[in-house]
């Protein structure tokens, strides 16, 4: 049995969709443009793709250990819209780069008042 789950969002992205975050600049403008993606998944986390997967994985891990930590790492945990749907999934601790630690505090603080 595991006591945390910590989700690496940005490897997980990349892994769902099979695109490099380095190379996706030179493409995803057109493919936000034709409806293939709403929002860039390397901003904010993609809902109904990644994030089910992670929704999946917090529900069957925490069947089998109601007391296990989950965390949220990489920079789906300092952007705003990513990090309501991480608090409706009842992640326990998130990490990001230090210049997103401030926008992610305030964000965490505003969602569970």
């Amino acid at each position: 049995m595991v006591d945390f789950i910590s989700f690496g969002t940005n490897d997980l992205t990349q892994t769902t969709f099979g695109i490099s975050r380095d190379d996706a600049p030179t493409f995803l403008a057109a493919y936000q443009r034709k409806g293939i993606y709403e929002r860039d998944p390397f901003v904010t986390i993609d809902e109904k793709g990644v994030g089910e997967m992670i929704s999946i994985a917090i529900e069957r891990g925490r069947a089998a250990n109601p007391h296990l930590k989950i965390g949220i790492c990489g920079e789906h945990a300092g952007d705003p819209a990513s990090l309501k749907f991480f608090a409706g999934l009842g992640v326990d601790y998130v990490s990001c780069s230090p210049y997103r630690v401030p926008v992610a505090r305030l964000t965490l603080a505003q969602t569970s008042a």
